[in-house]
C-alpha cells in the first residue's frame, strides 16, 4: 500500500519505527519509553527474584563477591528445578509480543536469543566503574574486533526492574572505533583508568516500563553511583555472526517441548537454527 493511502494510525508506526532505526543507526542505541506495562514488569520480576537468591546463595561465599556486578545465563535449568513450569513462563515473558513485534520493526528479521544478564551495584561501595566494549574481554584479538566492529549487531535490551540511572553510553562508537583518549582510557594506559570519564557521553536514566536497546560492542560504562540499589534485566539478542557464534550456550536455550509452547517464538527459532 502507498504510504499516502495508509491510515493514520500505520503512517504513526511506520514514522515512529523510522525514527528509532534512524536513532539507532546514528548513535548505537534507543530508548523506548514505557512499552512494558507495570503488570509486565511485576511478572519479570517475580521471575528473576528466586533466581537472583539462588545465584546470591551460590557466590556470597566467594573472595571476589564484593566485587560482581553482573550475573547471566538466567534461563539455565539448574534455576527451575522442580518447577519446570516456571521456565516456560519467563520464557513467555522474555519474548512479549510488544517487545518482539518492536524489535522486529526496528532491526529486521532474523534476531536471535543469545543469553540473559542482570546488573545490579557491586557490594563494595568503592568499586570504580569501567568503560569497555564486551568483546575486550574475550579472546579475540582486538585487531580482529576492529575488522569486523560495523557487522556485528550484539545487543542488550535493558528492562530495569527499578528506575535507575545506570548505564553511560558513548554516541555512535557502534560505528566507529576509538579515539586515542578512548583507547587509553579503555585499557587504563599511559597514566588513565579506566573510570576516567570520556567526552560526549550519554548517561541513561531509565524509569520501570521503559526499555533501552544498545549495541554491546559500543563503548559504554556501568554507573553505581546514582542508584542505593539497582536491578536491571538484560535480554541479549542479535543478528548471527561468525565472530560471536562460538559464545553461544545451548543450554540456555528452550527445549523443544518449551518452544513448542512459547507464544512468540521467533528469536528462539532464529536461535535453533544455529545449532
Amino acid at each position: 500500500m502507498d504510504k499516502a493511502l495508509q491510515p493514520v494510525h500505520s503512517r504513526c508506526q511506520y514514522d515512529q519505527h523510522a525514527y528509532q532505526q534512524h536513532h539507532y543507526q546514528q548513535h548505537g542505541y534507543l530508548v523506548l519509553p514505557q512499552l512494558l506495562t507495570s503488570l509486565q514488569i511485576s511478572q519479570l520480576y517475580q521471575s528473576v527474584e528466586p533466581i537472583y537468591t539462588q545465584w546470591l546463595e551460590q557466590n556470597q561465599p566467594n573472595p571476589d563477591f564484593d566485587q560482581l556486578v553482573n550475573m547471566h545465563s538466567l534461563t539455565l535449568p539448574k534455576y527451575f528445578a522442580g518447577q519446570p513450569e516456571q521456565r516456560l513462563t519467563f520464557f513467555q515473558e522474555l519474548s512479549c509480543k510488544v517487545l518482539v513485534d518492536t524489535l522486529k520493526a526496528v532491526f529486521g528479521e532474523g534476531l536471535y536469543f543469545h543469553n540473559t544478564q542482570l546488573f545490579f551495584n557491586p557490594a563494595d561501595p568503592q568499586k570504580h566503574n569501567y568503560w569497555h566494549r564486551d568483546l575486550q574481554y574475550s579472546p579475540i584479538p582486538e585487531v580482529q574486533q576492529q575488522q569486523a566492529h560495523s557487522e556485528l549487531t550484539s545487543l542488550h535490551v535493558r528492562i530495569p526492574l527499578r528506575d535507575e540511572t545506570g548505564i553511560e553510553l558513548i554516541p555512535h562508537s557502534h560505528q566507529q572505533w576509538d579515539s586515542g583518549l578512548e583507547s587509553k582510557v579503555r585499557f587504563a594506559k599511559d597514566g588513565y583508568q579506566q573510570h576516567d570519564d570520556l567526552p560526549h557521553s550519554q548517561l541513561i536514566t531509565l524509569k520501570q516500563g521503559d526499555v533501552l536497546v544498545f549495541n554491546a560492542q559500543m563503548i559504554h560504562r556501568g554507573r553505581y553511583d546514582f542508584n542505593a540499589e539497582r536491578l536491571a534485566l538484560d535480554i541479549c539478542i542479535g543478528t548471527p555472526h561468525p565472530l560471536i557464534q562460538g559464545f553461544r550456550d545451548s543450554a540456555v536455550q528452550p527445549t523443544t517441548d518449551e518452544l513448542a509452547q512459547i507464544e512468540n517464538k521467533d528469536w528462539f527459532i532464529e536461535a535453533a537454527k544455529l545449532e
